[in-house]
């Protein structure tokens, strides 16, 4: 899948349940228009979206199940129930919380990473870190590659997103490591997305800008409403 999505985009389609656009029918729909728009590969969340996404479009898949645990912020396939229950749907990829906050049940990445090793020895795995010594340790870990994916959504990296000047934790990471690294996060136009891949990212990961049309639209009033320069 690595070689299938260089230099290019993926598209990410997903709905939570609390968002008008959730339904496995949708995000199928979604990941066709991605496709023939020219998306090479598609995140989603969930075994019944990936299951329906691959009856759609033959592009490769980075999967991922979001489930809140008590008293834990690491939701992103936080365990092995997660990675099990994704198998059944084949993504080409699965993509965990690659962070250094506790996880469920007080597992270590390191260990998770060790039984996925054992009980999926081909698997891809991709590593949504916030940080640069994140990164570092998901490459020592063996991770296959690494997203900025979570950077400015962790409490030690909340609210330094955007702006983020020029790329500056992508470049960061592309600096600190040698696996492919994948552009996501805030990747909120086409020209912050093209001057990812220019800066050296492997592929990019674009969301929201794209299929979450609630946020599209709430940028549009945002404009609208904000004074005139």
């Amino acid at each position: 899948m690595l070689e299938q999505i260089k230099g290019k985009l993926v598209v990410s389609c997903q709905a939570l349940e609390n968002e008008p656009l959730h339904s496995p029918f949708i995000m199928a729909k979604m990941a066709l228009a991605a496709a023939l728009g020219g998306a090479s590969g598609i995140r989603a969340n969930s075994v019944v979206d990936i299951e329906a996404i691959k009856q759609e479009v033959a592009l490769p898949v980075i999967g991922i199940i979001k489930r809140n645990y008590a008293n834990c912020d690491v939701f992103i396939t936080a365990t092995m129930r997660e990675i099990d229950e994704l198998m059944r749907a084949a993504p080409e990829m699965i993509a965990l919380d690659a962070t250094n906050r506790p996880r469920p049940g007080g597992e270590t990445l390191e260990h998770l990473v060790r039984q996925i090793r054992q009980t999926y020895p081909h698997l891809l795995l991709m590593a949504d870190t916030a940080s640069v010594e994140e990164a570092v340790i998901a490459q020592q870990l063996g991770f296959d590659c690494v997203g900025t994916t979570l950077y400015g959504y962790t409490a030690q990296t909340k609210g330094h997103s955007l702006p983020d000047n020029d790329c500056a934790q992508l470049k960061a990471v592309l600096a600190a490591v040698s696996i492919p690294v994948i552009a996501e996060g805030n990747v909120d136009t086409p020209e912050r997305a093209a001057r990812c891949l220019a800066l050296g990212a492997h592929a990019v990961v674009v969301g929201g800008a794209i299929t979450r049309p609630q946020q599209i639209t709430q940028r549009f009033i945002d404009a609208l409403n904000s004074p005139a320069s």
